[in-house]
């Protein structure tokens, strides 16, 4: 089920080489990885909310999330260096695929009051940065099982130069930026 790969080989790649004129396929930009990071500041009170985002970003993605710690001592959020402050996955090959083709096709349909995604999202560098506010919009997760809702943030890292490949790189795959009006 690599739909989305599919549709990058045999569709993108011809349109991104006639759109910026490419000599090789080699230079059409393509998705690096998927990073899918949820923050949780409520953990320097409750350090068990560390165990249940780790079980929700495990059941969205398929893979074991990675703890993330505090970087630095922040006396006013009573936070230490090296306490659990985060998680985060980042997605490679099949996984990232499967991913991306979810998010765009299932996922942020399901957001309340959608009307598509913003096409400013990018760094300068070609990576497209997407925040949800709640994880019951997977279809994994389930209403009755969760404690609090929590938000999280998702980078799509691609290999183009500049915004402009990198938001046509997506929108022929098929993220559904805001029309401009």
């Amino acid at each position: 089920m690599v739909r989305l790969k599919d549709k990058y080989n045999q569709e993108v790649v011809k349109a991104m080489m006639q759109k910026f004129g490419y000599k090789s396929i080699m230079e059409v930009p393509k998705l690096e990885k998927v990073v899918v990071n949820m923050g949780l500041g409520e953990a320097v009170q409750n350090p068990k909310v560390i165990d249940i985002a780790v079980a929700d970003l495990m059941i969205i993605t398929g893979q074991r999330p990675v703890i993330t710690k505090a970087k630095k001592a922040i006396a006013g959020f009573k936070l230490r260096v090296g306490m659990n402050i985060g998680a985060k996955v980042t997605l490679r090959s099949s996984r990232m695929w499967d991913f991306t083709d979810k998010l765009f096709n299932v996922v942020l349909p399901r957001v309340r009051d959608f009307r598509g995604v913003s096409p400013k999202s990018f760094d300068g560098r070609g990576n497209y940065t997407l925040g949800i506010k709640e994880q019951l919009v997977f279809p994994e997760i389930e209403y009755d099982k969760i404690d609090k809702i929590r938000g999280m943030d998702i980078c799509i890292v691609t290999t183009a130069k500049n915004d402009e490949e990198a938001r046509e790189l997506l929108r022929l795959m098929g993220m559904p930026f805001k029309k401009s009006s």
